[in-house]
């Protein structure tokens, strides 16, 4: 009977680490709550076990478990990751845009997406074509489109 008992205790352990898992930041609850319930179920299959041959069990079945988890989910994570993600501004360097404020004294706007930049460039008048050449915080350097020898 108190095998059951512990068998059930791991089933417990795992499904409230999983349940912690949603909860709280980060993965590793995941694969130490996988590892709890691969010895639960191992408790069923093999009756009969020491208390110390599952705690053995469901450190080797952790170690496993994170070590097969980083890896994946760490690829994973790396190869998802955007460059411009919170960098609106690097992500439009090298567009093309349209001056919807001459540039006068250095300084005009122009709309991107949904946006209004303030860009910084030579003197050009409003409809002239720029290309993005760098930025600082909001503002945007321009440069005007070469002619193209059409």
């Amino acid at each position: 009977m108190s095998e059951v008992i512990a068998t059930y205790g791991w089933w417990i352990l795992g499904l409230l680490l999983l349940g912690l898992e949603v909860v709280l930041p980060g993965v590793y609850l995941l694969f130490f709550g996988i590892a709890a319930l691969v010895v639960g179920a191992n408790g069923f299959l093999v009756p009969g076990l020491s208390w110390q041959s599952e705690v053995v069990g469901f450190v080797v079945v952790s170690v496993v478990a994170v070590l097969l988890g980083h890896r994946w989910y760490g690829q994973k994570r790396v190869s998802g990751e955007s460059d411009g993600l919170n960098r609106r501004t690097a992500r439009l360097i090298g567009r093309r845009a349209t001056l919807t404020d001459a540039i006068e004294h250095g300084q005009g706007r122009v709309k991107i997406e949904d946006g209004w930049w303030r860009v910084e460039g030579p003197d050009l008048p409003v409809g002239a074509q720029v290309v993005i050449e760098s930025a600082d915080g909001s503002l945007l350097r321009v440069r005007p489109v070469a002619p193209s020898g059409d």
